[in-house]
């Protein structure tokens, strides 16, 4: 408050000036004019301009306008410090992307790998199953084949005993006359190995 006082003190010597001129005209029964207007006070106005004029312009100048100009530093300071964090946040940010975006490749790499292990696994597993399982048949493919020998061996030596049996019966029933064991057995060899 104390710096706004010449301010309210020229404006109260300006009021009273007028009401004294206004007073002293009025006493003298003439018609009193606008005191701007009036070329009697131009003098003393302009005199109380250049003086108000000179008291706003000092206050101006080191009051108002530092204080603005300190402001307005202030705000520049502010707004840098903020396009300044805004900045380096970006950059952060775009850190993070860029982090992200390698996670997410090595991510995606590893899960080839993993699927492309199982899918080797499984190849390796589905392999030594059916190896095992070839084995297997292979054994059992044998062990028929054995046994369908053994039984054929069998059955050919069942073959040529009664082969053997019914030549005898047949040439028996045909000429009448029985042939001999070794005679049949014979014949039923040659025809065996024709056959």
């Amino acid at each position: 408050m104390r710096q706004g006082w010449p301010l309210a003190a020229v404006s109260f010597a300006t009021l009273a000036a007028g009401a004294a001129q206004a007073a002293e005209h009025g006493l003298s029964g003439e018609k009193a004019s606008f005191p701007p207007f009036d070329p009697a006070h131009f003098a003393s106005n302009l005199f109380w301009l250049a003086v108000t004029f000179a008291v706003l312009y000092w206050l101006m100048s080191k009051i108002a306008l530092p204080r603005i100009g300190e402001i307005l530093e202030e705000r520049a300071g502010t707004i840098g410090r903020d396009l300044d964090q805004a900045a380096a946040m970006q950059a952060k940010a775009e850190e993070m992307a860029q982090a992200y975006e390698k996670a997410l490749a090595e991510a995606r790499s590893n899960a080839q790998g993993i699927a492309q292990a199982a899918r080797e696994t499984g190849a390796k597993e589905s392999d030594a199953k059916r190896h095992a399982t070839e084995a297997e048949l292979a054994a059992k493919l044998a062990q028929a084949e054995a046994t369908i020998a053994k039984t054929k061996t069998a059955a050919m030596s069942n073959v040529r005993g009664l082969g053997s049996d019914v030549a005898v019966a047949i040439v028996t029933k045909l000429t009448g006359q029985a042939p001999t064991a070794a005679e049949a057995t014979e014949a039923v060899d040659q025809a065996l190995a024709r056959g």
